[in-house]
Formats: structure tokens, C-alpha cells, sequence
């Protein structure tokens, strides 16, 4: 492989996607860490498979919306390898299939390492989920019927960024389902959503005119941006209310303090809105998250030491 297709691979890979995709995965680790029941394997594995998950995404995007036309010279966003001409249509298909097989091996090996071989239903269910994550990955942009050109984005990313990732990782260490976890799961379901919703906000001429009915191509802009802002302090109001379960020790509630950060990532309350002004939104939501999820474990760590 020359450094040319290298390249390739690594822009279709958008591997500045990895920090959000990896929130949960860490929030859900933190919760069982905090709970004193934490393998190590089981969180690396995670931590893989949820990469692998969103390489497959972004392939998967890079290539359904550079067949369909979505990704255009009129398109704001980074420029996609298949829009470049840097990957062909047909190698992207190879990778998909390529990065499916990967990704559920991984899972398999992380749901072997979770649960005993007599464990049969909670086995199932997780490799259900495997297979339901690798065909949302795909759909979600491939295909006649891609659910991200019927509104649906918004529900699917809720779904895996914040009660999959979240719960699903917390359930892998633990094996039980918590309040604290669920909580999290909105937080960070919500914070995923309000940067896609962002990422639609930006690009709403073009998927317009693309015919992309996403959520805020149905409702508007100043509908989206009061959905941007309702997404934004739910998930305030949860991660606070982790905290508040957590307990009462001064290191405890410094956390809090990330969860008032998500509140400076509001939409300016008036003013014109660009598609600039969006997309230089996108980066600080997805950071947010990701530190929102490491500090609260960091601080956990200096409550009760590693």
C-alpha cells in the first residue's frame, strides 16, 4: 500500500470521529470501576470493537453518500475519500465487508472474555447486538432505504453512542443494569445527537437539495437549533444527577463542573446562523463528551486511588 492510499484509507477512516464514539465505552467503564468491578481485558476489548464499529460508519458513510451525490463540491464538511477520487466505490464495498468480519470477531472475543460459556441468553442478546450494530453501521447511509435519509440518524445514534455504549459496556463488566449507567447513557446519547444534529445543521442546504430528510431538513433551523438546545441541558440535568448519586465528597462534585461545560456549547440565543458557525461547533460538542466521560472517572481515581 503506498503512502497515497494510506492517506486514503486514513481520511475515509476520520479517525477524529474515535473520541466520541469512545465516550460511552469509557463512562460505562468508569460506573464499573466506581462499583469495584473492573477487568482491564474487557475494557480494552471495548474500546476496540467500538473503533472498529465506527471505522465501518465512516466507510460505510464515505461510500453511501458518494454514490448517492450527497457529498458535492457544495457540501461545507471535510472532503470524503470517494468524493476525492482517492478510493473507488468498489474498494470501499471490499472494507466494509473487511472491517464487518473484524469488528465481530472482536466482539466475539470480548463476549467470550465477559460471560461463561453456560451463559446462553446474555451470549445471544450480545451477539444480537453485534450483528445489529454492523447492519446500522452499514444502513445507515447505504442503500435505497438508509434510515439517515429518512430522519431516523438521530434515534439510531441515541441508541449506540448512549445506551449501547454505555449500559453495554457498564452490563459487560457487571453483568446488572443501573440507574447510574442509564443516566449516563443519556448524557452522552444526547451529547452524539446534538453533534450530529450540529453535523445536519451545517450541511441542510446541501442535504436539502440532496434530498437527505434528515431531522432538521423536516423542521427547519430554528426548530433544530430549540432541539440543539433541549439535547444539550438533558444531558446536563443526567450528568448532574450522576453526580448527585455519587455522593457528597468535595472531588466528587468537582465533576459537576464538566457537566456545566456542556452548557456552554448552547447555540448563541440570537444572531445569524452559518454553516461555518456550525460546523465550528462540531469539534468542542464531540470534545466535551469525551472529556465529560475522562474527568469523571479521573476524579473517581483521586477519590478512592487507583
Amino acid at each position: 500500500m503506498g503512502t497515497t492510499s494510506l492517506k486514503a484509507w486514513i481520511l475515509a477512516a476520520r479517525l477524529r470521529t474515535l473520541p466520541l464514539s469512545l465516550s460511552g465505552i469509557i463512562a460505562g467503564n468508569a460506573l464499573a470501576w466506581q462499583d469495584q468491578q473492573f477487568d482491564l481485558p474487557i475494557f480494552l476489548g471495548a474500546l476496540v470493537t467500538a473503533t472498529l464499529f465506527q471505522i465501518l460508519s465512516n466507510f460505510a458513510n464515505d461510500y453511501g453518500d458518494g454514490v448517492k451525490g450527497t457529498d458535492n463540491e457544495h457540501r461545507l464538511g471535510p472532503p470524503r475519500a470517494l468524493q476525492l477520487g482517492l478510493l473507488s466505490a468498489q474498494q470501499l464495498k471490499k472494507a466494509l465487508w473487511a472491517v464487518s468480519i473484524l469488528s465481530a470477531l472482536s466482539a466475539i472475543a470480548l463476549i467470550a472474555r465477559a460471560f461463561d460459556p453456560d451463559q446462553y441468553l446474555k451470549v445471544v442478546i450480545f451477539l444480537g447486538l453485534t450483528l445489529f450494530a454492523i447492519g446500522a453501521a452499514i444502513k445507515y447511509t447505504v442503500g435505497q432505504n438508509a434510515y439517515g435519509y429518512r430522519g431516523l440518524g438521530d434515534l439510531f445514534v441515541f441508541i449506540f453512542f448512549g445506551g449501547v455504549s454505555v449500559v453495554g459496556s457498564y452490563y459487560l463488566q457487571t453483568q446488572q443494569i443501573s440507574l447510574d449507567a442509564s443516566l449516563f447513557a443519556v448524557v452522552l446519547g444526547c451529547l452524539s445527537v446534538g453533534v450530529l444534529n450540529l453535523n445536519n445543521l451545517r450541511d441542510f442546504e446541501n442535504d436539502q437539495n440532496s434530498n437527505k430528510k434528515t431531522l432538521v431538513v423536516q423542521w427547519g433551523i430554528q426548530k433544530a437549533l430549540v432541539y440543539q438546545r433541549l439535547l444539550l441541558m438533558l444531558a446536563t440535568i443526567c450528568f448532574i444527577g450522576v453526580v448527585f448519586r455519587a455522593g457528597d465528597s468535595p472531588f466528587r462534585w468537582a465533576s459537576a463542573l464538566f457537566g456545566l461545560l456542556i452548557l456552554v456549547r448552547l447555540p448563541k440565543a440570537k444572531g445569524i446562523y452559518s454553516a461555518e458557525y456550525f460546523d465550528k461547533g462540531l469539534k468542542p460538542l464531540a470534545l466535551t463528551a469525551f472529556f465529560t466521560a475522562v474527568g469523571f472517572w479521573c476524579i473517581n481515581i483521586m477519590i478512592h486511588g487507583l
